[in-house]
């Protein structure tokens, strides 16, 4: 199986640092890039071709709502997976609507929750 190509989009540097570890330690996937903020991830993204990009609901500037609606806009084939450390219940609505093929807890993404949303929504048939 080739790797998934991953990349974090979060303006927090802890967040971004334990997310690289859950994906190294998912057999199948790798770290290929980072972004602090929406608009560094429109460049990050168009860079490096990844096949899945995580971004953070909420972030100063772009947020990862309008970010990802841009992502999916030029670059139809990749998942974006939206991450927040909110209840998806209390997101905006827009989060439902911008591309975005989940919306998952930070403090619930572990390997088994990466392969789950890859299987789920990215994973050729």
């Amino acid at each position: 199986m080739d790797r998934v190509r991953v990349v974090t989009v979060d303006d927090q540097p802890f967040f971004r640092d334990a997310a690289r570890e859950v994906i190294d330690a998912t057999p199948g996937f790798e770290a290929i890039g980072e972004a602090s903020s929406g608009e560094e991830a429109l460049a990050v993204v168009d860079e490096v071709e990844p096949e899945l990009v995580l971004i953070d609901v909420r972030m100063i500037g772009m947020d990862g709502i309008k970010a990802a609606e841009r992502i999916r806009a030029a670059h139809p084939q990749v998942v974006v997976v939206l991450i927040s450390i909110e209840d998806p219940t209390d997101v905006p609505a827009e989060a439902r609507t911008c591309g975005a093929a989940a919306l998952v807890r930070k403090q619930d993404f572990r390997p088994r929750l990466l392969q789950h949303l890859w299987v789920a929504h990215g994973a050729p048939t």
